[in-house]
């Protein structure tokens, strides 16, 4: 699905120019984004080509081997000799090498064994457990589901108010034909584009040119700064995007040496170029809305103390598979729903990473800690310890690839599961001394929930699910009405059935009413169907990423991208 251009009307169509977008669809049906009728902001916005993940046939989480593109750059593969490389190893070297792939054996399977003997012991003991007993475990996990459900739901209907604000301000705009502030008094903005470039290297100039050319942003007052590092030299990619720099007075390509990270990178740039008052963080794969910077500055032009604004992601990869359908789903139902309702009613947002916009300031004090896999989670709850405010602006959207395989998404996913579960290890004390600012009680709440009783759930959720499986066990159905009865076969649980199925149904609801021009109902409609099992499913990875955590597992690969071939 490529993107198609945009003629008269600031937004993403479907191909067949017949799907409604949530942004178009009125004032109570969805939030409208920036649209260009009636000269309300210069210039059209022809969206840009589609890009994908990798070849056909490539591992979509392991970056490809620098050793032929370093060749064909005309540098050195590696730093032996032609000599060295001939040479046949030593004995000492040989076992060596053994005992260490030996080490990374030993280091992948161990959560992989620890999470099977956890699943087979909890169904045994569930087995070999009295009825008494596994009914008194019934009724407190259907307790805790039930309390979920309805807090869930609560913050979900949250989102209806910022859905509101988003789109009047929007009518607005078309009413009066400019936006809230004059452009003389915007703030300055460091738009950062942060790139590992072997991965990256076949869409960065797009990239950059995109930022360039579409972002709707008084050019004086916006830098578009590319901050890369990369293992080896690229040429003459390097050398072109150097050149770049002469034909854009505001762009600053900035080569990082010695950075292995993210992470890295955004330091290397806190420390020495960032000269903005606004610093806006993307990744490499992102397109941002072309007013989606002008609506953020907004933001921290209403004077209210806002330090950190959050955007809106949407997956526009839609139609590579079955996976990235679900992925985009899920992301409407997150930054659509959950993410502004939690910030509507607990007071505090959360930085996903990317479509970020920050106080310089508070950047620079704070950094990045490299060393943490979800880094941006950690800013966030450091940034609160500091006294920050955070709030998520549903009109800063951002179009994102979601991984298109199985395999990618898994290795995505224990990734930032471990990563939750180390920023819940070192914030876990937020919640006891202060919480958000602003919010104090609701927010203190609100980070305990979303740290200790999140990773707490894994096992409830798990333990649940085997004693599900125990119960087939003992009671094994010979029939559609036993099936029934070794699920849901006490009294009260038909109740508590329904209630949690009519929640699904209005989280849902909620989720189709704000859904993105890419997603489908139908698809938001599955997606919200087998939830209970997704979560599950998560919750699985969520116990995998406590293992790895336990035995410091620290491998992790960068998602690789390439542009689409022809």
């Amino acid at each position: 699905m490529d993107f198609s251009k945009f003629t008269g009307s600031d937004r993403l169509p479907r191909d067949d120019g017949a799907h409604e977008t949530l942004w178009q669809r009125g004032e109570d049906d969805g939030i409208e984004l920036m649209p260009q009728e009636g000269g309300a902001v210069p210039g059209s916005w022809n969206a840009p080509e589609r890009i994908e993940f990798r070849p056909e046939g490539e591992s979509e989480d392991e970056p490809q081997s620098p050793e032929p593109a370093a060749k064909a750059a005309g540098g050195p593969a590696g730093s032996d000799s032609v000599e060295e490389e001939t040479r046949k190893p030593s004995i000492r070297e040989r076992i060596v090498d053994k005992l260490w792939r030996a080490s990374e054996f030993v280091e992948e399977w161990t959560p992989w064994a620890l999470l099977i003997l956890y699943y087979a012991y909890s169904i045994f003991f569930y087995v070999a457990l009295p009825r008494t007993g596994t009914k008194v475990f019934w009724y407190f996990f259907l307790a805790l589901s039930f309390i979920v459900s309805i807090t869930v739901t609560i913050e979900a209907s949250h989102c209806i108010t910022p859905s509101k604000d988003a789109r009047r301000a929007v009518r607005r705009l078309k009413e009066t034909g400019h936006f809230p502030t004059p452009d003389e008094k915007l703030p300055t903005l460091d738009l950062v584009i942060v790139a590992y470039l072997p991965n990256e290297k076949d869409i960065i100039k797009k990239q950059i040119r995109y930022a360039l050319r579409e972002i709707v942003y008084p050019k004086e007052k916006i830098t578009v700064n590319v901050v890369y590092n990369t293992p080896y030299p690229i040429e003459p990619l390097e050398t072109e995007l150097q050149e770049l720099m002469k034909s854009y007075t505001n762009l600053n390509v900035v080569k990082v040496v010695k950075s292995k990270s993210k992470a890295d990178n955004l330091n290397h740039f806190l420390a020495h170029e960032g000269k903005a008052d606004i610093i806006g963080i993307y990744d490499t794969d992102h397109y941002p809305h072309p007013h989606g910077p002008r609506w953020a500055a907004e933001r921290f032009c209403r004077g209210d103390g806002t330090d950190i604004v959050q955007g809106r992601c949407v997956v526009y990869n839609y139609d590579d598979s079955w996976v990235t359908k679900l992925i985009s789903a899920e992301f409407d139902m997150i930054y659509a729903v959950f993410h502004p309702g939690r910030a509507n009613e607990q007071g505090f947002g959360l930085f996903g990473g990317a479509n970020g916009y920050w106080r310089a300031s508070l950047l620079k004090q704070l950094k990045m800690q490299e060393h943490m896999l979800t880094e941006d989670i950690d800013s966030t709850l450091r940034a609160f310890a500091a006294g920050a405010k955070m709030v998520h602006e549903l009109n800063t959207v951002s179009y994102e690839q979601a991984p298109s395989t199985v395999k990618a998404f898994l290795k995505q996913r224990l990734r930032w599961a471990q990563g939750w579960f180390q920023v819940t290890i070192r914030h876990a004390t937020l919640a006891l001394r202060q919480g958000a600012p602003g919010a104090n009680i609701k927010s203190r709440v609100g980070i305990f929930v979303l740290l200790v009783f999140r990773e707490v759930f894994f096992y409830v959720l798990t333990q649940f699910s085997c004693l599900l499986l125990g119960n087939f066990v003992t009671n094994t159905p010979r029939n559609i009405s036993q099936v029934y009865d070794a699920l849901f076969g006490y009294p009260l649980s038909g109740w508590l059935l329904i209630f949690n199925v009519v929640t699904l149904v209005v989280i849902t609801g909620f989720t189709m009413r704000n859904r993105s021009e890419f997603t489908s109902p139908w698809i938001i409609a599955v997606y919200g169907a087998f939830m209970p099992v997704y979560f599950t499913i998560l919750a699985s990875l969520g116990l995998f990423s406590h293992a790895r955590e336990l035995i410091a597992y620290s491998s992790w690969n960068p998602t690789a991208r390439t542009a689409k071939k022809t």
